[in-house]
């Protein structure tokens, strides 16, 4: 699949346009969604919003998008707040989990549709609709209808027609949801791709972590109308900045363990903390899965079960007091349930959290 990158119709009218939320806020019958919500986004850079239902991240794009006034802050788009600019002045391209074709038109009918609510002639938005088409590897289905299609085919349609009319901003609200596994992934891909190749600013909205961590330059966390933590994949799994942001990225197993001295003792280890650490107490320290090894002497523990993950395996193990800790490992390493093993921890530092 050929992307076509050198027509007007897959160029975007300004590459590398900035986003930014100030202080955004917005209510709900007195309930703040958005309790002060601030996020730059670079010229160029795909943002994902990850967090769980609810914690205010499709109200977030939609304030963006201008589907939704806010009730305080701003919103700039290359320095130039649009809070109070009407949706179809924003210039601001959107694919929402349903589809929405229009069952009646063809497939060029439907991407050229924007196109023709802005007076663009016939030959025009002919030619720029098939360009889109092709950048989505859909230019041979133009003479078909929505039903004729499958549900990746039709997001591919839909994405074309958010890209034909060249905005500065591309938003995506969960997009994927709808699709199964293999078609999700194989379209994020797709996506991604897409958008480095035209260079335009992407916010992507998602619940789903392994989408944000797998297609986005940086994601924000989101939780209870705010913003968590912002960081690159690989610093939000690695160094989260908050319990909730190590609870919901990635898998962790929630430890007891006693803080002294900057550290945490947890089963006789003491471990680093990430960030700061009580003076003392009895605290939850949240330990990664793969910094906990299976060894040949150390914590004993019971194996409970275990998982074949294709490039690595998981393993669930009970402590003498009950506890139960996940552990990954080598694929070859197979344990039967009821066999004895012993655990230590590899030292990575963790985050910790007060025990309540």
């Amino acid at each position: 699949m050929t992307a076509v990158l050198d027509t007007p119709a897959a160029a975007p009218a300004q590459p590398g346009t900035r986003v930014q939320l100030v202080d955004v806020v917005k209510e709900y019958a007195g309930h703040r969604a958005l309790t002060g919500v601030d996020l730059d986004i670079a010229p160029g850079e795909f943002i994902a919003l990850l967090g769980p239902s609810g914690c205010g991240k499709t109200t977030a794009l939609r304030a963006l998008s201008g589907l939704e006034q806010i009730d305080g802050g701003s919103i700039l788009i290359d320095g130039v707040d649009v809070a109070s600019t009407p949706i179809n002045k924003r210039d601001i391209g959107m694919v929402f989990q349903s589809y929405s074709l229009f069952p009646h038109m063809t497939v060029r009918q439907n991407v050229e549709f924007g196109l023709r609510m802005r007076r663009v002639g016939g030959a025009e938005r002919t030619r720029r609709a098939q360009d889109a088409l092709d950048m989505v590897g859909l230019g041979h289905l133009a003479g078909r209808f929505a039903h004729q299609l499958s549900g990746g085919q039709q997001q591919r349609v839909a994405l074309a027609r958010a890209l034909v009319t060249r905005p500065r901003v591309l938003l995506l609200d969960e997009p994927l949801s709808a699709l199964d596994a293999k078609v999700r992934v194989a379209l994020r891909d797709e996506i991604r791709r897409i958008q480095q190749e035209l260079g335009i600013t992407t916010l992507f909205v998602t619940h789903d972590q392994e989408e944000a961590l797998a297609v986005a330059d940086r994601v924000a966390v989101m939780n209870t109308g705010n913003i968590e933590q912002i960081g690159t994949p690989e610093e939000l799994y690695l160094n989260p900045a908050t319990p909730f942001v190590a609870d919901f990225v990635g898998l962790s197993n929630k430890l007891e363990g006693s803080a002294a001295g900057g550290a945490v003792t947890v089963y006789g280890q003491r471990l680093e903390v990430l960030g700061d650490a009580p003076a003392s107490g009895a605290v939850i320290a949240y330990v990664r899965p793969e910094d906990i090894l299976i060894a040949e002497s150390g914590l004993p523990a019971t194996v409970v079960s275990t998982s074949f993950l294709g490039s690595l395996r998981r393993t669930f193990v009970r402590l003498d007091d009950d506890t139960v800790v996940a552990v990954q490992h080598e694929v070859g390493d197979r344990l039967e349930p009821g066999a004895a093993v012993a655990l230590r921890f590899t030292g990575r530092p963790v985050v910790i959290a007060p025990k309540v």
